[in-house]
């Protein structure tokens, strides 16, 4: 099975593409119609949540650039 890919977006959504389920808080899977590329909100304002419909053009200023984050701390 080929790796999940998240692509966070410049100044708009996240990409995923691959193979993937989305699920909401209570286990209920949204159904895709067969799509294994979708992009997700990340600005909170669609009118389409989870999925993004562009409504954060002109509002959403990120520059999507990687970084690593510091070393997981041990949980005590």
């Amino acid at each position: 099975m080929a790796k999940t890919k998240l692509i966070i977006n410049s100044n708009g959504s996240v990409k995923v593409e691959g193979d993937f389920e989305i699920v909401d808080r209570n286990g209920n899977v949204y159904g895709l119609g067969g799509r294994s590329i979708v992009s997700l909100c990340r600005c909170g304002m669609s009118k389409n949540k989870p999925y993004c419909d562009g409504s954060h053009k002109g509002y959403l200023e990120h520059d999507a650039v990687a970084f690593d984050l510091p070393p997981k701390q041990p949980i005590l």
